[in-house]
C-alpha cells in the first residue's frame, strides 16, 4: 500500500528469539544455583578438618590407576595440613562462581572459569569420577558431579547461533551430539561393566546410601536396594537398555527426541534419590548435590523447542551479538 511504512524487522519483532534466551537464562541461573548451594555446602563446620581430606578427597584415589590416584593422594594431603584456609578458598570460589554466572556482566567470564575449575577438581577431588575403576556406574555418581558442571557450562554459552536445542546453538549439531552420545552412551556402557552386573552389587551400591539420611528417605533407598537383590545381571541390563535408549535420542526426529529427553530426566532422577540419596544433603557430608540434578539439567539443554534453522554462516541468528 501507498505510503506504509515498512519497519525494520529488530522493530517490528522486537521479541524474536527472547524464549530461546530466556530458557538459556533459566538454565545459566540454575548452575548458579548449583555453585552456590557447593559453596554454602563447603562452609559446613565438618568441612573445615581434616575429615574432608581424609573422608571426602582421599578414598578418590581408590581402585584408581597412578596418574590419577597420586594427584588425588597429593591434593588430600594438602588439604589435610592446611583444612581451614583451603577450604575457605574452595567455598568462597565457588560462591564466586555462582555468583558470577548469575550477573550477567560476568557470565562469560564465571563460566569459562567453572570449566577450569570443575576439571581441576574432577581430577584432584573426584579422580575422574572413578570412571577407570571398574566401580563407577550411573547410579553411583558416574562419570562425576563436577565434570557434568563444566559440560553444562560450554552448553549454557551466550551465542546468537540459532538451533533447535540450547546445546545446538551452544556448540553446533555435531558437537552436541558428539557430546550426548559420550555421556549417555559411556554411562550404558559403565552399567554393564563385570562388577556391575554381579547379583548383589547393584543392591549393596543402592543399600550402601541409606545409613545416616533421615528415616523416610531410608526406606525409599532400602525398598528399591530390595527391589536389585540378587538380580544385578538383569537390573544392570535393563539400566543399560535404558541408557542406550537415551543416548541415540540425538539421532532421532524431534517428536523422539522430546519422549527420550523426558526419559533422561526421570532417569536423572531416580539416580538422585534411589542411588546418591538425594546427593547425601540431608546427611551433613555432601560437598555438592552428586549427579542428578545435573544429568537433568544436561537434558532439557537438549529440549528441541526453537528454530531449526541451519547451522551456516548465512542462517538467520548465526551473526550479530551473541545473547546471555
Amino acid at each position: 500500500m501507498t505510503g506504509q511504512v515498512r519497519l525494520p524487522d529488530a522493530v517490528a519483532r522486537p521479541r524474536a528469539g527472547r524464549p530461546a534466551a530466556d530458557v538459556r537464562r533459566a538454565l545459566q541461573l540454575a548452575l548458579a544455583a548449583l555453585w552456590l548451594l557447593d559453596g554454602m555446602l563447603q562452609l559446613q563446620p565438618v568441612m573445615f578438618t581434616k575429615t574432608f581430606a581424609t573422608q571426602v578427597i582421599a578414598p578418590a584415589a581408590q581402585g584408581e590407576p597412578g596418574p590419577v590416584a597420586v594427584p588425588v593422594l597429593w591434593a588430600a594431603a594438602l588439604i589435610g595440613h592446611h583444612p581451614v584456609l583451603l577450604d575457605a578458598v574452595f567455598a568462597f570460589g565457588q560462591l564466586l562462581l555462582g555468583l558470577g554466572i548469575a550477573w550477567r556482566p560476568t557470565v562469560r567470564v564465571a563460566l569459562a572459569a567453572s570449566v577450569a575449575w570443575s576439571l581441576a577438581v574432577w581430577w584432584l577431588g573426584e579422580g575422574l569420577g572413578g570412571v577407570l575403576t571398574g566401580l563407577a556406574g550411573a547410579l553411583s555418581g558416574a562419570p562425576g558431579a563436577v565434570v557434568l558442571y563444566a559440560l553444562l557450562a560450554v552448553l549454557v554459552w551466550p551465542t546468537g547461533r540459532d538451533g533447535p536445542s540450547q546445546a545446538v546453538r551452544a556448540v553446533g549439531v555435531t558437537a552436541a551430539r558428539a557430546l550426548w552420545l559420550l555421556l549417555w552412551g559411556g554411562l550404558a556402557i559403565l552399567a554393564v561393566q563385570p562388577a556391575e552386573t554381579a547379583p548383589q552389587y547393584l543392591h549393596d551400591s543402592i543399600a550402601g546410601m541409606a545409613p545416616g539420611q533421615p528415616a523416610w528417605l531410608g526406606s525409599v533407598v532400602d525398598h528399591a536396594a530390595a527391589l536389585t537383590a540378587h538380580r544385578g545381571a538383569a537390573a544392570s541390563v535393563v539400566l543399560a537398555a535404558v541408557l542406550a535408549a537415551v543416548a541415540v535420542a540425538v539421532l532421532l526426529p524431534a517428536s523422539a527426541q522430546r519422549v527420550l529427553i523426558a526419559l533422561a530426566v526421570v532417569v536423572a532422577v531416580v539416580v538422585w534419590v534411589v542411588g546418591e540419596a538425594l546427593g547425601g544433603l540431608l546427611g551433613g557430608q555432601a560437598t555438592d548435590p552428586n549427579s542428578g540434578p545435573l544429568l537433568a539439567l544436561v537434558a532439557l539443554a537438549y529440549w528441541p523447542g526453537g528454530s531449526s534453522a541451519p547451522l551456516t554462516a548465512g542462517a538467520p541468528g548465526s551473526g550479530g551479538r551473541a545473547g546471555t
